[in-house]
């Protein structure tokens, strides 16, 4: 096989994206692998080259796989079109974008090839010329899918996210109480409610304004956060609620992790932009019992009833139903 143009050296060319920089060459024939690699490495691509679809399929399972792909038709293994199809047939995200090149220039070919997934088609021997404009085509498409991607992964986040806290939303926070009990009662394993009030906090809105009530608000929740495992739940109740959601936690347990919140909590005042503000927290617990007809309703009531012991005797304290 054979190309118009000859390998020359060119000033590289700018790739703005860092998701489209690196390419996937599978190509049967050594010489136009290597033209191939020369030029687009000479456009500043990163490339990585293999001689059969096979070895482009499992090169394609691994993590931070190029998303750029120029596939041979006819190659050992896995020819281009079939291997159009595995990709395609995955429906993974993020989006690969492929152009298919073979020696193959009829009309039903080309549909062919579309029709497999490729994305763009170029007939052998192509201009060198040609080939970096589609590279730029399929370039402008992945670029505007990574900016989708993010403003999607945006939306997701602010959908279940509480916007001063940054945790988990009531709505969300609900949710994955309902899932931790339907887990605990499928596997016969525990879970474990706090529900968390902070003491006085009206007061804090009243003395110091309600941006100080707000910078406490996010302290606290981070010191939540930095207090419980990676795979337990916090998220804002509701005011100055919180509820933190612990999977496989016994009665011991849950009222050890409460009180180490709640000790860190009230270990040091909270910097605002004026004074130093003290605070304490009440922290209510509860275990799933799993024959309760709507054990996450049951779990919710019996931390709300033990946070309001809590409160009756005394404050910044566990109570555990």
């Amino acid at each position: 096989m054979s190309a118009r143009a000859s390998i020359t050296t060119h000033p590289t060319e700018p790739v703005a994206d860092s998701s489209c920089r690196h390419i996937l060459i599978a190509e049967d024939d050594a010489m136009f692998r290597r033209i191939l690699q020369s030029w687009l490495e000479s456009w500043g691509y990163s490339v990585v080259v293999t001689e059969d679809g096979a070895k482009a399929w499992t090169i394609l399972q691994q993590e931070q796989a190029p998303q750029l792909l120029i596939l041979d038709w006819v190659m050992p293994e896995i020819d281009g079109i079939e291997l159009c199809r595995r990709i395609r047939e995955r429906q993974e995200s993020p989006y690969q974008y492929i152009l298919l090149a073979t020696g193959k220039d009829a009309k039903e070919d080309v549909v062919r090839g579309l029709e497999a997934g490729a994305d763009d088609y170029l007939t052998k021997p192509f201009d060198r010329n040609e080939l970096r404009a589609r590279l730029r085509v399929g370039r402008r498409i992945l670029t505007l899918q990574e900016g989708l991607l993010k403003a999607q992964d945006k939306l997701r986040f602010q959908a279940t996210h509480d916007v001063l806290t940054g945790i988990c939303n009531r709505g969300e926070v609900l949710d994955r109480l309902h899932r931790e009990c339907d887990r605990a009662i499928r596997e016969q394993t525990a879970v474990a409610l706090l529900m968390l009030d902070l003491d006085h906090f009206k007061k804090v809105n009243d003395t110091h304004g309600h941006l100080a009530g707000d910078a406490v608000l996010r302290e606290v929740a981070n010191r939540i956060a930095q207090n419980i495992r990676s795979y337990d739940v916090v998220g804002r109740y509701g005011g100055e609620e919180f509820l933190v959601v612990l999977p496989g936690c016994n009665k011991t347990e849950a009222e050890l992790s409460a009180n180490r919140i709640r000790l860190a909590i009230a270990s040091e005042p909270i910097l605002t932009e004026g004074p130093k503000i003290p605070v304490t927290a009440s922290i209510g617990a509860a275990v799933l019992l799993p024959d309760s007809v709507a054990p996450e309703d049951a779990l919710l009531a019996a931390a709300d009833q033990a946070l309001y012991r809590a409160k009756e005797n005394g404050r910044n304290q566990v109570s555990v139903a």
